[in-house]
């Protein structure tokens, strides 16, 4: 008993620090404030801003109530600590206490320039046709689900349809607080070995898809884009959307001429909610585009953001001749790639977050 004792002290004192890091008084007053402004009455008049103050709202109090939670439980825990008959409740409660204080942990190391941001996430299917394109819509689902069991705000702003199946690519933006900061480890190439659904031989078949992780920069950025570098095209857009869609030219593409850098467009019913939508994208890439230039020159952003490339493999799923998934880089695996696909993907987001934040140390 005196060894549990011991690891609750220890808990309290680490407990006690992250608490601290996460500046909970500074972000309680931030959520009473967030509240008065929310019951205004003229709240709602500007839709997006207004959803951005209830998702903050809605982080603060998950946050708060996870704090509240961890502090109760170890309170409990060390005030029936002496009691050796609930040596086994005692012990479980020491789990699970450890696993929720490392979940916790890891919104600490979030304090990257845009890691607050809402993030652009691109998927791409890599070489392999048919298969890699059914392997892109997989991840598009993958993260979709991701989105949804956090209830954070998801929006498709472009996708294009494979020929037979799947998709070649997709842009989503997933907005919450510090969504960027937690998705941007996912950046870079993602592996799929399986048995081929559309061969009749189901032959083992090995796909890549690529996935870039961009922050929603909004105004915010250090990036000059001059109109007259900017070619606008538009066009009928290629995905569901209503007969406006189909009959106007809503879809909006736009390029940066100088770098060649793309953006598109084209879920929205209307032109200019596209346009606005094509040139935050395109912001967002600049800047990563600037990042990567300069980091180049000087490494002094290491571990700031992790630009996407087809020669980044980070994690492979296999599916056939058995199941698992591991992360290439933090070695974190699971035999539940079912799991995975549906969105699970906590334990891979949170393990990169404290490598990362180990190797800047």
């Amino acid at each position: 008993m005196e060894e549990m004792k011991t690891q609750l002290k220890d808990f309290q004192a680490r407990f006690e620090k992250i608490r601290t890091s996460l500046d909970v008084e500074k972000k309680q007053k931030r959520l009473r404030e967030l509240e008065v402004e929310s019951i205004k009455a003229d709240f709602w008049q500007d839709q997006k801003v207004a959803k951005k103050v209830m998702q903050e709202i809605s982080s603060l109090q998950e946050e708060a109530a996870i704090v509240e939670k961890i502090g109760k439980e170890i309170e409990d825990t060390i005030s029936v600590s002496g009691e050796g008959e609930l040596k086994a409740e005692i012990t479980k409660s020491l789990k699970r206490i450890s696993k929720e204080l490392d979940k916790l942990e890891t919104a600490t190391y979030l304090s990257g320039q845009y890691d607050k941001s809402d993030a652009i996430l691109g998927i791409h299917s890599g070489q392999g046709g048919t298969e890699a394109m059914d392997w892109a819509q997989m991840l598009f689902r993958m993260y979709m689900r991701f989105a949804e069991r956090h209830k954070w705000g998801l929006q498709v702003v472009d996708q294009i349809a494979g020929e037979e199946a799947g998709i070649k690519s997709a842009t989503l933006i997933i907005s919450a607080p510090y969504a960027y900061g937690y998705l941007k480890g996912e950046a870079g190439t993602h592996r799929l070995v399986r048995q081929s659904p559309f061969n009749a031989d189901q032959l083992r078949q090995t796909s890549f898809a690529l996935v870039e992780v961009l922050p929603d920069l909004g105004d915010e950025a250090d990036v000059d884009i001059k109109d007259d570098d900017l070619d606008w095209q538009f066009f009928r857009a290629s995905s569901q959307g209503g007969q406006n869609v189909q009959k106007v030219s809503t879809a909006v593409r736009v390029t940066h001429k100088p770098t060649g850098t793309v953006a598109t467009s084209q879920t929205e019913r209307y032109q200019e909610q596209n346009r606005k939508i094509a040139l935050e994208v395109l912001r967002a890439k600049l800047w990563v585009r600037k990042e990567a230039e300069e980091q180049e020159k000087v490494q002094a952003i290491k571990g700031e953001y992790r630009p996407a490339s087809w020669g980044t493999q980070i994690r492979s799923y296999v599916l056939h001749p058995y199941k698992m998934v591991k992360d290439l880089r933090t070695k974190v695996e699971t035999g539940d790639p079912d799991r995975v696909l549906d969105g699970d993907i906590d334990e891979f987001i949170e393990a990169e977050l404290r490598q990362v934040r180990k190797s800047a140390q």
